[in-house]
Formats: C-alpha cells, structure tokens, sequence
C-alpha cells in the first residue's frame, strides 16, 4: 500500500481535524494546570505539531503539551518567578535533547524499571486532580498554586481542599459536574468512543460553555466571573501577534534553577515521548517501528521553537496520538496539519474561545488525572509481588511529599535496591544432593553477589562436601573468583571436599 502524505490525504485530513479538536481544549488546560499563559499552551500545540513531524520519522505520534510536565512546571513557576526564565528552561531542555539525539540515547527509556514511571504517572495524575479541584468549584487559594504538599504555615493541600469547599462558586461547580459527566459517558458508551469528528474533551468544552452562556442571560447570579474564563489575545494585527510573543530571559542563563528545571524538563518530555513512540507503535496497523533518536532530535529542535517564541515544553502525547490512530491517520501530514489547523483557530477563533470558562478546562484535567491514577492501576500494582508495587508506592508518596525530581531519584533508588535484592538472592542458591552441599550460580554472578556467596561457604560446617554447580551460570564476576579461590585455600584447613561441575572452563585452581 502507498503511504505517501500525498496519497493519503483523504484519511489525514479528516483525523488532522479530529486531532485539532481534542489537542485544543489540552493544550488550554495544560497551561492552566501549569500556571503559564494560556496562550503558550496553545503556542506548544501549534509548534509541536508542525515541526516534529519535520525531523521524526513517527507516523501516527503528534505532540504538543503534555500533562506530565504539569507538576514541573509548577515547580519552576514558583521558584523562578518567572515565565521568560521559565522559557529558557525549555530551550536548554531542547538543546539537550538534541545532543541526547547525536549520542543516540534514545534506548535510555529502556533502563527505566515499569514500576517506578508507572509510580511517576500515577503521582502526576493525583497531583492534577489536587491542583486543578480549586478551578472546578471556582475559588483559588495561593495554596494551589504549589506543587509542595506543605505550604510551610501548617496547612497541607487536604486542608485547603477542605477550606476551599466553603467558598463553592455554584455555577463554576454545575459546569465542571457537567464536564465531567459528558467526558466519562463519553469514555464509556463505544457509539460515541467510535464517533470521528466529536470528541469528549470537546463537547466537554462546548457544553460547558454554552451552560455559562444560559446563566448570563437567565440566571446572571450562577455565571462564571470573566476573571475565570478563558483569557486569549484576540489578533487583530501583526502587532497584536508580535505582542503574543514572548521571549526567553537570557540573563537568567547562569541560574541554577534554571538548568535544574531544563534536567527536569528533558527527562520528563523525553521519557514521555518515548513511552508514547512505543505505544503509538503498537498502535499502528502498518506496524511501523520509529527510529527513537531521531524522535528526540524532532522533539528538541520543537522545544528549543517552543520556548523561544514563548510556547511550553512539547513533548509526543499518547492521547493525541491514540486519537489520531482512531480517527484513520495514516502518515505524519496528519499531526503536521493538526498544527496547522491549530495556528488557524488562535489567529481567528480566540474571540470564541474567551468564553470558555476555566472550571470545563479544569474538568478535562481532572478526568486525565483520574486515568493516570486509576484505582485499577493501583490493583495491578498490588498484584504483583513487593519488588513492583514497593517502588510504585515508594514514587508516589515521594512525589507527592517532596518534589517531582527528588521523587523520581527516590523511585529510581528504589526500584534499583529490589533489582539488585532479587538478583542478591536468585543468582545463587543452595540445596543438599545427598550428603553433599550443592551450590548453584545462576545466570550472571557480579560483584553484588558476593557477600551472599562468602556468607554461604563461611557457614559450611567442617567436613562438608560442597558441589560448585555452573550449569545455569553465563558469567562470573572476576570478584566472585578471588572469593572462590580463597574458599578454596580455606577448605583444606576445614577438611571441606570442594569440587566443581558443568563448568565449561575450570573456575577453581589446581590445590598445591
């Protein structure tokens, strides 16, 4: 079959559009949930779309925005107090990108054990939920806009939940309960699921907004205040463009919070870029494979765009994605033109989407939070044994009680400590074979074994006959060797019969 652009246009067009209708209403909520103009979500969107496509050799991924970089964000918001710092951030993310791309880095997703990203989506997903809630009743507390769970002055992010809940703005609270509803009917009847140019994100949208627009002109006392609708720059010139703009702050270049927030960024919008590479992939139904340096190098050539004209950390999203695959898309003009077809809405729609009130956005946000943090999730987890749901649980709680990156480090030690605990244990086992002790290496024997193997021969009684088994065995650590051969000399002393099998070289030297 010809998978040309120009062939297919036909399919790209139509899912270009579907794409275009879901990405929209992200893109606003990402920048929302994330503390930035809106404006730069929107940004993000239109350059992620547009330039990805030009350097990766993806067909089906799109890109833009993503709710995993949320809590980033928040992060850097506070601290640099500064959205052009902020951008910087985003560029020198991009940039590292592209030499992670030269390197061919692109397999590092590999090394990350599935329990701990799975800790990291789950906590960014609990983190929307929390830092969006404020949006969907219609009050705003300072607390919410921290990601820390400690606000330093004895309240935590429950009690100001719980304070928030008594300053309910009602017609808020009715269009965000109607957000909601649209977007789990529609995630849970398959006629609609199946439907091509409607979304749930969408009608989420649309209905949300039409609901406000009943209240101001037949119930004025339940609108939404326009502090909490959408806010766009309406273009009406190439002024009012260049004015959209916003630039880096490159004095900030030497600040170190500006280059921890980059690592933050890079690791973020990679590992989600790669995640949503390999899922897009097993999506496809021409089972295309995409070459993953080449995606980081599309994906940092976007940021360091993105964040010079004022636009958020882009990164390949899976819900994009999973939306242009279901909508027929069969070559990347189709996430090219959903770019374009967002640049087409900002430059003559944002008049429109002004009145969009904050709380439908925050509802989106909240049902893709829900996702990431899905109770059965959790029971996946829990079925597994300790050494999965351990470090699951350990990067949640870590996330959440500390910072994005110091959960991350504190997840990745620990699924680290149960690889090396497990393997600790498996790669060398002792049995009896008769009177004798069997001793068996088990596929690779480093140096992380050998504390267990000098505690195994030390405590053989003396007499003993010990079987050194190397059936199972591919490698031996040079370390385990010395070990070894000083049990060896050690066995003539404590009349130990020490013999080795199945080896394919000797492993023990010859007794003198």
């Amino acid at each position: 079959m010809n998978l040309s652009p120009l062939h297919n246009l036909r399919a790209d067009v139509p899912a270009a559009v579907v794409v275009a209708l879901v990405a929209m209403p992200l893109c606003l909520g990402v920048a929302l949930a994330s503390g930035t103009p809106l404006v730069a979500g929107l940004i993000a969107g239109i350059v992620g779309g547009v330039l990805v496509p030009l350097f990766s050799r993806s067909a089906l991924a799109v890109s833009g925005p993503t709710p995993a970089i949320v809590a980033t964000l928040l992060v850097a918001m506070e601290s640099l107090h500064s959205f052009p710092a902020l951008l910087l951030a985003g560029v020198i993310a991009g940039a590292i990108q592209i030499i992670l791309a030269l390197f061919r880095a692109g397999v590092i997703a590999y090394f990350f054990p599935s329990a701990v990203i799975q800790g990291i989506l789950s906590a960014i997903g609990i983190i929307i939920i929390l830092k969006q809630f404020p949006f969907a009743i219609g009050f705003d507390i300072g607390e919410f806009g921290n990601q820390d769970f400690w606000d330093g002055h004895g309240e935590n992010t429950f009690s100001a939940i719980l304070s928030a809940l008594a300053h309910v703005e009602w017609g808020a609270l009715l269009v965000s309960v109607l957000a909601l509803s649209i977007l789990i009917l529609w995630d849970n009847v398959a006629i609609l699921r199946k439907q091509t140019w409607l979304s749930g994100p969408l009608m989420a949208v649309v209905m949300g907004t039409l609901l406000n627009l009943l209240f101001v002109h037949f119930l004025p006392g339940l609108a939404i205040d326009k502090s909490n609708l959408v806010n766009l720059p309406v273009i009406r010139s190439l002024a009012d463009l260049q004015g959209m703009l916003q630039m880096p702050d490159w004095g900030m270049i030497g600040s170190k919070t500006v280059w921890i927030t980059a690592i933050a960024i890079t690791f973020i919008a990679s590992l989600e870029s790669l995640l949503s590479i390999e899922a897009s992939d097993k999506l496809d139904p021409f089972k295309r494979r995409t070459p993953l340096d080449r995606e980081l190098l599309g994906q940092g050539i976007a940021n360091m765009a993105s964040g010079l004209i004022g636009g958020l950390p882009v990164a390949a999203v899976i819900v994009r994605s999973t939306a242009n695959v279901a909508a027929g898309a069969r070559t990347k003009a189709s996430a090219f033109l959903h770019g374009i077809f967002l640049l087409l809405a900002v430059l003559f729609l944002a008049s429109l989407m002004n009145h969009i009130p904050l709380a439908a956005l925050a509802a989106i946000l909240i049902f893709v939070g829900f996702k990431l943090a899905h109770p059965h999730i959790f029971r996946k987890m829990f079925r597994l044994d300790k050494s999965q749901y351990l470090p699951f649980l350990i990067t949640i709680i870590a996330i959440l009680f500390t910072s994005l990156i110091t959960g991350v480090v504190i997840g990745l030690l620990a699924g680290i400590f149960f690889v090396l605990k497990a393997n600790y244990h498996s790669a060398i086992e002792i049995d009896r074979e008769g009177e004798a002790y069997k001793i068996s290496l088990n596929r690779e024997v480093t140096f992380v074994n050998k504390a267990r193997l000098s505690h195994i021969l030390e405590k053989l009684p003396r007499g003993a006959e010990v079987i050194l088994d190397g059936q199972k065995v591919r490698f031996i650590d040079h370390d385990v060797l010395e070990v070894i051969r000083d049990f060896e000399r050690a066995a003539v002393l404590k009349n130990i019969q020490l013999r080795e099998q199945n080896f394919d070289t000797p492993v023990l030297k010859p007794l003198v």
